[in-house]
């Protein structure tokens, strides 16, 4: 009798998304209360994160002292912390300018004192300082037109209010906020406190409502892009500036924080034209980032004329990195490079990711072109080439011919088009022919489609697929190698190659695909019988004896020694574990021994109870359960005693190959 762990003279031993835009301001960071006789915001503090490809714009704050604005408007902060595709990208902030009337900095007063003059259920004034249990209601009277998400109550009590966390109490009650409706510059004083303090969504209604009474305020213009900024919704804001400078054309702030927007949409020719604005010395820091920005971005221009894809990624990564961090044509022309450098699926997860993002990006009105076309056009354009190496044929179609309508004065876009259309007319008749079986003519329609996307990897195994049917096998392993050189991880692809190197008797081949392919999608079971059988034949080449093995098998018990004996000698390799039926140790290798089983199916898998069979025990010297011996042709290779999972399924796959 043997014992788990143990001695045989031991006891046995038992084995035992968010619903919402988040605030922009994190952490809150606040101070005393602000004097009732302030005219201006002061600076703000706050960070947009969790931006899944593309960083806002860069932005500074003004720390301590005045802060001359136009009206008082607000001062921007935000250095939001983001990755693209593994790529961070740093970025400096704004520098301030002062113009217009002179003001006080304004700071956020504390979190836990209510501010004075905030209306109790009960009717009473609460005192500043008092303590008291806030109700679930909030006072908050949105004043905004627009939908801008959670947390408005509309007039009347009718709609629903987020609780605000400690600290972000509203600025003023529901009475103070109706006298307040017919005063712009209090709504956007009011507008600023909510800013402030992180909500962004209720700033922006108020800054609506000032605006809706006195759009003739540029300053008012400018705060709103400021909050659209940190919501990461930037070529709105790039609008609102705009807006800023049709109401006054020498708003030096307005110019300063588009320009900088600007830069980091990539737009530098736009940028350069609000940096240089006359009368107005431009931050060096601003003008270093245009211009290094400036520089990779005509690099990149440059090395894709010449199909250089290696440079276009270098300075792609470099542009962004210098301060074109939310520039998503950027992002798409690193996909473009992967996908001529044959990294496929990194090309789509960017293509992909652009996507997602591109309703707030796209669409400026300020645009310049990229590498020759529009903006949106551009995207569409590589979004299609990504899609047709994928096999997405349709949606190749569908974007390139949007491209084309965006664009279509275009030459890069007008050949692509005609391309895309031609492959895609080959490659239905080329599926034609297959399924009629005439596979001569099939290869020929698939060879006109790779005339005009000479990279495309699912042309290339579609003829595979020919070739195999006409026995041409030399040649179906051509086409598999060259759409597996293009697509790395093409599964198709790699099942036929491993078909093919079976009929070539190439064993050895075969079973490095169908073990990739097995890895991969682990649950198949037509390729881990394909392995199994491709396993043997190798076996057999090499003159080892296979005898009785077959796929699918279950881990045999044995109960005598002649059959033991018989059994570690009939196969090429055989794992044996020696166990007992009532240790738990034992019982969890045995399980997992099933599972190998399914995994190595060229591995004859058994099971000795050394209490049920004590001969054998005695035979093979067992004195510790578990213990897992694997033998080749009658002779232990190894010997395991209390292995760990992975360790006895490192062996059993070395002694499978």
């Amino acid at each position: 009798m043997a014992h788990s762990g143990n001695p045989i003279s031991d006891t046995t031993k038992a084995l035992t998304y968010d619903t919402g835009i988040k605030s922009p301001v994190s952490p809150l960071r606040l101070g005393p209360a602000p004097s009732s006789s302030s005219s201006s915001s002061g600076s703000i503090s706050g960070r947009n994160e969790n931006k899944p490809l593309l960083r806002s714009a860069s932005r500074k704050s003004v720390s301590g002292g005045a802060i001359k604005t136009h009206s008082g408007e607000l001062s921007v902060d935000s250095s939001p912390k983001c990755s693209a595709c593994g790529l961070s990208a740093s970025k400096s902030g704004h520098n301030p300018s002062h113009s217009g009337s002179g003001g006080s900095s304004a700071t956020s007063p504390a979190g836990n004192v209510p501010p004075t003059g905030n209306i109790y259920p009960s009717g009473k004034i609460l005192k500043t300082g008092m303590i008291t249990t806030r109700t679930s209601k909030s006072d908050v009277l949105s004043l905004g037109a627009g939908n801008y998400g959670h947390g408005s109550i509309m007039r009347g009590g009718t709609g629903g209010a987020t609780t605000k966390p400690a600290g972000t109490e509203p600025p003023v009650s529901i009475i103070e906020t109706r006298k307040l409706s017919r005063d712009p510059e209090e709504l956007r004083k009011v507008g600023n406190e909510y800013y402030k303090r992180g909500n962004i969504i209720e700033a922006l209604g108020y800054y609506d409502h000032a605006i809706s009474i006195s759009p003739e305020k540029p300053a008012y213009r400018c705060n709103r892009g400021a909050a659209l900024m940190f919501l990461d919704r930037l070529n709105e804001a790039a609008k609102e500036y705009n807006e800023a400078l049709k109401l006054d054309s020498g708003y030096i702030r307005a110019h300063r924080r588009l320009g900088s927007l600007l830069i980091s949409l990539g737009q530098v020719e736009n940028a350069r034209k609000h940096l240089y604005f006359p009368g107005y010395q431009p931050d060096p820091n601003e003008l270093m980032k245009l211009e290094a920005v400036s520089k990779h971005l005509n690099n990149c221009m440059n090395y894709r004329k010449v199909c250089d894809w290696t440079s276009v990624l270098r300075e792609c990564d470099a542009a962004i990195v210098s301060g074109a961090d939310s520039c998503i044509q950027l992002f798409a022309c690193k996909s473009e490079a992967l996908l001529k450098g044959h990294r496929l699926h990194d090309a789509d997860v960017i293509i992909s990711n652009v996507a997602k993002l591109e309703a707030s990006h796209s669409h400026s009105c300020t645009q310049e072109k990229f590498f020759g076309m529009l903006p949106e056009a551009y995207l569409l354009f590589v979004r299609a080439q990504v899609d047709m190496a994928f096999g997405r044929f349709q949606n190749a179609v569908t974007s390139i011919e949007k491209s084309g309508e965006i664009d279509p004065r275009n030459v890069e876009i007008s050949v692509l088009l005609q391309n895309v259309r031609s492959v895609c007319r080959s490659r239905t008749r080329g599926n034609d022919f297959y399924k009629a079986e005439r596979f001569t003519e099939a290869c020929s329609a698939y060879g006109e489609g790779l005339r005009f996307d000479p990279f495309n990897p699912v042309l290339y195994c579609n003829r595979a697929a020919c070739w195999f049917k006409l026995g041409e096998m030399e040649r179906c392993l051509d086409d598999c190698n060259q759409a597996l050189l293009i697509h790395q991880n093409y599964k198709k692809a790699l099942l036929r190659r491993a078909a093919t190197y079976c009929e070539l008797n190439r064993w050895a081949e075969s079973v490095r695909d169908y073990e990739v392919l097995r890895r991969q999608l682990p649950n198949n079971n037509e390729i881990a019988e394909s392995l199994f059988h491709a396993q043997v034949a190798l076996k057999k080449s090499r003159g080892e004896e296979v005898h009785n093995v077959k796929f699918g098998g279950d881990v045999e018990l044995i109960t005598s020694l002649e059959q033991f004996k018989s059994a570690v000698t009939s196969t090429g390799a055989s794992v044996v574990l020696f166990k007992l039926s009532s240790d738990t140790r034992c019982n969890q290798i045995s399980t997992f021994l099933d599972t190998l089983c399914t995994r190595y199916p060229s591995i004859t898998f058994f099971k000795v109870d050394v209490e049920e069979s004590p001969q054998i025990a005695k035979a093979e010297n067992i004195n510790i359960v578990p213990t897992i011996k694997i033998y080749k042709k009658g002779n232990r290779a190894k010997e395991m005693i209390c292995p760990t999972q992975e360790a006895l399924e490192l062996s059993v796959k070395h002694y499978s190959s």
